[in-house]
């Protein structure tokens, strides 16, 4: 019961924490950023599960072309004459090399058929794990210009300095939710990992995860710097 993650689970997490910075800061931007993370956590939910799912109608349709290259590979050779007492060692030569050529020929085919699906789903998973990449890229550009070092007394601003207009304890909570956005951003992306194990899929998982763990802990290293202060 513990030991997978449960999109529904994570799907709801987001939408708490959605609710929970649209009380605080109702005018920011970061709700919508939150929503839009919502809006792909329930598509990565359905994604998810597609790709998770045998295709069935996709494999029997490969199942079925590769007998039929079989058979007709099986019966071209049946109406092959070939008798190696009257071969000279050339003819022997050339015909093992034909005979070699056609069987890897065949066995490129085969094996492009039968991971025909596999190519699918990771091209479906790796579009859908870019979007999620971008979308932490657009989280951490929210928390840019959240400077703890403006709360200072006697600052001096620049005409060009961004406007601070939250106490330090709302610049805490922004922060936060900035960092727990981040985190679930890589639980979404490791739902694409969780039944579809390809190798592809699951070093794009894990960058993400890093670039989550990364821009986050940037952040809390501004958290950091206001408790020290002692401005919480």
């Amino acid at each position: 019961m513990y030991r997978n993650l449960s999109p529904q689970k994570t799907v709801e997490t987001i939408e708490t924490l959605h609710r929970r910075i649209e009380e605080r800061f109702p005018t920011s931007d970061l709700a919508k950023v939150c929503a839009e993370l919502c809006s792909v956590a329930n598509a990565t939910k359905a994604k998810a599960e597609w790709i998770a799912k045998p295709n069935i109608f996709l494999r029997a349709s490969v199942g079925f072309v590769i007998v039929v290259v079989l058979l007709v590979a099986i019966y071209s050779i049946s109406l092959t004459d070939i008798r190696i007492t009257q071969m000279t060692a050339g003819e022997l030569v050339q015909i093992t090399e034909a005979a070699i050529n056609d069987l890897v020929l065949i066995g490129a085919a085969i094996f492009f058929l039968v991971t025909v699906e596999i190519r699918i789903k990771r091209s479906r998973a790796l579009d859908a794990l870019h979007e999620l990449r971008t979308l932490a890229h657009v989280i951490d550009m929210h928390q840019l210009t959240k400077d703890p070092s403006r709360l200072q007394k006697n600052v001096i601003l620049t005409l060009s300095s961004p406007k601070e207009e939250m106490s330090a304890y709302e610049l805490t909570r922004y922060l936060d939710y900035c960092s727990e956005m981040l985190s679930l951003t890589g639980k979404v992306a490791a739902l694409y990992a969780q039944n579809f194990a390809d190798a592809v899929v699951l070093s794009a998982v894990n960058e993400i995860e890093s670039l989550a763990t990364g821009l986050s802990r940037k952040i809390w290293q501004k958290i950091m710097i206001l408790d020290k202060r002692g401005e919480l």
